[in-house]
């Protein structure tokens, strides 16, 4: 079994809708360990030890975020630019994250049309990934696409509900080493593994 730390960052978390039926659970879930961040850091002041030693005991790493101005919020990125040390992450004997799988769940407001070259934001949402995705390449980790929720503010509570059905399936799949990576190496979502955008 393939132990998982998702990395939960959200500044406003009591007025979001959606991510607290996402995470519903999580806590109690096997072989899953949930990290708040801004709870376990509310001053973002990051133990670096404590984070590096968390994520050497997991396989799967897993940012979980809303999709803030095309990126993470900013204890996420502070969480990389302190943990991920030359060294230890990348660099001269950096390998402490070397074949890790990697990825992220993400809910934004924007539907699944905005987000290609002829939307409203221009990009694709792997495209604006690609900061993370380089960070993956650097530290030897093993990228996979995100599970991404568009349309946060309009989509129905039975929608939501499909979502959290396919977190569960995910993590459960990765986690029990049920999912063939080789099926993912094409998607541009995870969604679509389960057939959903």
């Amino acid at each position: 079994m393939k132990k998982i730390l998702i990395l939960f960052a959200h500044p406003a978390f009591q007025k979001s809708r959606i991510n607290k039926i996402l995470i519903r659970g999580l806590q109690n879930m096997e072989g899953v360990t949930f990290h708040d961040l801004y709870q376990a850091y509310p001053e973002m002041d990051i133990e670096v030890k404590v984070e590096q030693k968390l994520v050497e005991e997991h396989d799967i790493l897993i940012f979980h975020h809303p999709f803030y101005w095309y990126s993470s919020p900013a204890i996420l990125k502070e969480w990389q630019d302190l943990v991920l040390q030359h060294g230890w992450a990348y660099g001269s004997g950096g390998n402490a994250l070397k074949d890790k799988l990697f990825l992220q769940i993400l809910t934004t407001g924007g539907e699944l049309k905005a987000y290609c070259q002829k939307g409203y934001n221009r990009f694709t949402i792997r495209q604006l990934l690609t900061p993370f995705e380089q960070t993956s390449n650097l530290c030897q980790m093993i990228y996979l696409p995100p599970l991404v929720v568009h349309g946060t503010f309009s989509i129905s509570k039975e929608v939501v509900m499909l979502y959290k059905k396919h977190y569960l399936e995910l993590l459960e799949g990765l986690r029990d080493e049920k999912i063939n990576l080789a099926d993912l190496e094409s998607k541009e979502y995870f969604n679509e593994y389960f057939n959903v955008n």
